[in-house]
């Protein structure tokens, strides 16, 4: 966790990774948002465009690096786990097989997102929103919410020598989470509807090598 940023949320600790993930301690649970597995077949679909159909494979590979690094009691999706419902069933037997490795033994959750608003026959729990002791999780941000962590924008920020990252947004009421899955694009954090959701004082932690925290107000 030396690479993380750790913080604070109504009480509850949490360390922002630098894949990604969110980390809470005291209940061995980790968070992902938008993994969008699937996703180039969803675009070979509907926009007949073919991508190398890698993305679910590496996406899957992350996970199992930081599984087998915290062994989570529990694992939550935050939303838009697939690019589509059918996405879903066009999961291959190895990758199927290895989500399948990743759940057993320990509690999965699977949040409602807008790209999959239906359970998927994967196993695991399917919820609208979820509800850890002060905290909610949920896909999408309610501005009057509080302790909530939600993900669906995708945040990234500039980053000094040019490029972006992917990024936390944090503030005393909550947090929004980086995409974890590979090939998905992002909403500068400069957007009015992050900024909108965001306080002034609000802290964005960019990923990478190191979680990489700096102030929300010079990202714009």
């Amino acid at each position: 966790m030396n690479n993380g940023y750790a913080l604070e949320l109504s009480s509850v600790e949490l360390i922002a990774l630098p894949s990604g993930a969110l980390w809470l301690p005291k209940t061995h649970a980790l968070c992902v948002s938008d993994l969008h597995l699937g996703k180039s077949d969803r675009i070979a679909r509907r926009r007949g465009v073919m991508l190398p159909p890698y993305e679910t494979r590496a996406t899957l590979e992350k996970l199992d690096g930081l599984i087998e690094v915290l062994s989570p009691r529990m694992i939550i999706c935050l939303g838009d786990s697939f690019d589509d419902l059918s996405a879903a069933e066009s999961l291959d037997t190895s990758e199927t097989e290895q989500l399948m490795r990743q759940q057993a033994g320990r509690d999965w959750i699977w949040i409602e997102g807008n790209h999959d608003p239906g359970p998927v026959d994967l196993g695991g729990r399917h919820l609208k929103e979820y509800h850890v002791g002060p905290l909610v999780f949920r896909h999408i941000a309610d501005p009057k919410a509080r302790g909530e962590i939600s993900g669906h924008y995708h945040p990234k920020c500039n980053v000094a020598r040019g490029g972006t990252r992917p990024a936390f947004l944090i503030d005393k009421h909550r947090v929004i989470m980086p995409a974890f899955g590979t090939f998905t694009g992002g909403l500068y954090g400069s957007h009015p509807t992050l900024r909108n959701l965001m306080q002034a004082d609000a802290t964005a932690v960019l990923t990478g090598t190191r979680a990489l925290p700096v102030p929300f107000a010079a990202t714009a």
